[in-house]
């Protein structure tokens, strides 16, 4: 597995291949969710490049920056164990050149200022851009995230077509701990007792779901599920159904849904959705 720290190695590296590749852009410290990435990159392509580039444009003033967790030298031995080609690792000022104050960049409007982008001013943006920008450096055909982040997951594929980008975007299901918690990064920050309450939210997210499919009122079901998650210990950011297209609104006659939840725990944000059908 080849490790490339710069534009130029990967530039160089990727002249000199041939047939198809697949990229699975990361910000580090993988978990079992990022390598099932991998695995359905290697089903798609002929090579699977992982980017890996903690990326500062999408984190405000107050976020966690500095401490999110770096592991590259481990996720480059299970990368490696996986069957990983390369391993794209630039530096800040590979990728901004001129400064994040002077960088151009994307922004995929109204989609981009709802929900998490809402809580988040600007994340999408940073999302958006650093996106955009891998897509032109590593020229892949195909690219792989997944649906835990689905509103992520609309914003890139939106941007991707509206800007006429030449890369078939899969989502992949949401990879789950036995209990149901969305494997994440930041997982890595709650405590015992957080870690233990954690799974309330997928739980009552299948209990939305089925509430719903039932034809019960979806802001009464909504209301009685935001009582369940606070009585755990929940901040609850939003809790919301939503068309699972765009992430409009649902209304009465949308039957593609996706109910998606942001809360905090002690300091730990978490969030998680489930889509279904009505």
């Amino acid at each position: 597995m080849q490790q490339l720290t710069s534009l130029d190695e990967l530039r160089a590296w990727r002249a000199q291949l041939t047939g198809t590749v697949a990229l699975v852009p990361t910000m580090g410290n993988l978990h079992e969710g990022h390598l099932k990435l991998v695995d359905r990159a290697k089903q798609l392509a002929d090579h699977v490049v992982v980017s890996i580039f903690v990326n500062p444009m999408q984190f405000g003033a107050n976020e966690d920056l500095a401490s999110y967790p770096r592991t590259f030298e481990a996720d480059c031995i299970v990368l490696a164990e996986r069957g990983a080609h390369a391993v794209f690792a630039p530096t800040v000022a590979d990728v901004y050149p001129r400064g994040l104050e002077q960088q151009t960049y994307i922004e995929v409007p109204g989609i981009s200022e709802i929900l998490c982008g809402a809580s988040r001013p600007g994340h999408f943006r940073g999302v958006a851009t650093i996106v955009a920008k891998l897509f032109n450096m590593v020229q892949p055909q195909v690219a792989v995230f997944g649906e835990k982040d689905f509103q992520q997951l609309q914003v890139i594929r939106l941007m991707t077509r509206d800007l006429s980008l030449p890369v078939d975007v899969i989502g992949m299901p949401t990879e789950r701990a036995n209990d149901g918690l969305a494997l994440s990064s930041r997982n890595g920050y709650l405590t015992q007792e957080h870690r233990a309450a954690a799974p309330v939210l997928y739980r009552t997210l299948q209990r939305i779901a089925d509430d719903i499919k039932a034809d019960m009122k979806p802001e009464t079901v909504l209301q009685t599920a935001a009582s369940v998650i606070e009585k755990t210990g929940f901040s609850i950011d939003y809790l919301e159904l939503r068309r699972r297209e765009d992430l409009a609104p649902a209304t009465a006659s949308d039957r593609e849904l996706v109910v998606l939840v942001a809360a905090f725990i002690g300091k730990t944000r978490l969030i998680d959705n489930l889509q279904f059908e009505r």
